[in-house]
This record gives C-alpha cells, structure tokens and sequence, in this order.
C-alpha cells in the first residue's frame, strides 16, 4: 500500500525558506506525477508544483520563481523547496501521487481529484 509522509513545515518570518519532504512507501511505479498542494483556511485546495516520473516540473504562477520542486529516487523522497516565504503562503501543504506522468501534462496537474495518494499535510504559518 502507498503512503505519503509529509513533513518540514513550521513557522517563518516573511521572506524567510522552508523545505518540505514528502517521503513515499510502498508500491512503487516507473510512470508518475507527483505534485503538491496547499489548503489555507476556507480555501479550495490550490495546485502548487508538480514533477513526474522524467523530471518535468511544473509550478503554479503564483509560486514561480520563489519555490522549487525536486525528486531524488534513490531516497523515495520529493521536496518543495520554498523561498521568499508570504503571508499568503500560509496553508496546510500536502503531497500526492497519481499512477500517470502524462496527468502531469497540461492543466490536469492542479486538478487534485485525478491524484489517488495523499499524504496527511504539513502546516506552514508565515507572519509579516
């Protein structure tokens, strides 16, 4: 059975980097899109960057430039690194898992009801 274990967030000042780890165990598969979301209070979930199984990023416009999503296979483990940090940037983060690297394709990455495997989130609070 897959799981995804987040972990990483905390609290930061404005301006201020985090990195979050999502590691995967279980079945693995060689065709993939992985991606991470974020969820702020009375929010919809928000696509935040994606990367599949060839290395191919994605990243959402409103994170451009300031976070960075990697892989590294040997460790089972994908990152979000975070710079730049916002008040705005505040959400529950979480990483998940689709069986597919074409999902990674196009505008389907940020549609989160196409991913099967979700971790359990991990919070992160920016002040000003």
């Amino acid at each position: 059975q897959v799981r995804l274990v987040e972990s990483g967030g905390g609290s930061v000042q404005a301006g201020g980097s985090l990195r979050l780890s999502c590691a995967y165990y279980g079945y693995s598969y060689n065709n993939y899109c992985k991606a991470w979301f974020r969820q702020a209070p009375g929010k919809e979930r928000e696509g935040v960057a994606a990367i599949d199984s060839a290395g191919n990023t994605r990243t959402a416009d409103s994170v451009k430039g300031r976070f960075t999503i990697s892989q590294d296979n040997a460790k089972n483990t994908m990152y979000l690194q975070m710079n730049g940090l916002k008040p705005e940037d505040t959400a529950m983060y979480y990483c998940a898992e689709v069986f597919s690297d074409a999902y990674c394709l196009g505008a389907h990455w940020t549609m989160d009801k196409g991913y099967n495997y979700w971790g359990q989130g991990t919070q992160v609070a920016v002040s000003s």
